[in-house]
């Protein structure tokens, strides 16, 4: 079975007329709706979900905080620009038209690729070097709130799209598939920053990498530096 993907091809061909100046604005929208999309996804989940609590309060919201997660935005919205910049001039190329099969298998992929990279990107980061100058600040949240997930140095944000964009000029993904990816890393990273556990206790058996999974990272730091699974985790030892 094949995806309509006429209207998804349309769009794509609209934004390929983008001015430097229209994406550039159309970069900072998306980017501000998806912080805010995520804020209230967290907000909904947290007032909706009583039971499973992992810590009683969230960590306090200060203007540094603020002041970083505007930050995230700002870098998330450089990313895309370098992102449209290797497509316009052909480092990454767009399927159109993919199978339902392919976007599957195609965001499957994208997902246990980014999963390992993201693995040794944040047992880097945990480097005593680099956690004093870079990830620390991150982890002054040992309880979390809804800005934890965009409370990052700008080179780690930066570091995650790059990986990312390395992947796309590897392989041409379709659109579709890459659309739905963000999306499900954007809503997996504000689901792993909860404060009460979201999945079901059998996912940790799956190798899920659960709200708990994540939250005891945040507890002790040298364990569960997997994302979307605990695959490595287990495999290399670093397993809670």
């Amino acid at each position: 079975m094949n995806f309509n993907g006429a209207v998804f091809s349309g769009y794509l061909e609209i934004f390929w007329q983008f001015s430097l100046l229209q994406w550039l604005v159309f970069s900072v929208i998306i980017n501000i709706f998806l912080y805010f999309f995520s804020i209230s996804l967290y907000i909904f989940i947290d007032r909706t979900c009583r039971k499973n609590v992992l810590q009683e309060k969230d960590h306090p919201v200060t203007r540094s905080d603020l002041y970083l997660s505007f930050l995230t935005i700002i870098c998330n919205t450089l990313v895309m620009l370098i992102g449209v910049f290797l497509w316009k001039t052909g480092w990454i190329e767009l399927t159109i038209h993919p199978s339902v099969t392919e976007i599957v298998s195609e965001v499957i992929a994208l997902l246990l690729l980014m999963d390992v990279l993201m693995y040794f990107f944040h047992y880097a980061a945990h480097l005593p070097f680099v956690y004093k100058r870079i990830h620390g600040k991150h982890h002054q949240h040992v309880s979390t709130n809804f800005l934890s997930l965009f409370v990052l140095h700008p080179l780690e944000t930066i570091g995650f799209g790059l990986m990312m964009l390395v992947l796309l000029m590897c392989y041409d993904f379709s659109a579709v598939s890459i659309s739905v990816y963000l999306l499900v890393n954007l809503v997996w990273g504000t689901i792993g920053h909860l404060n009460r556990e979201f999945f079901p206790a059998s996912f940790d058996r799956i190798f899920v990498g659960t709200t708990r999974f994540h939250n005891q990272h945040h507890v002790d730091e040298t364990k569960n530096f997997g994302f979307y699974t605990s695959i490595w985790d287990r495999l290399f030892g670093t397993y809670r």
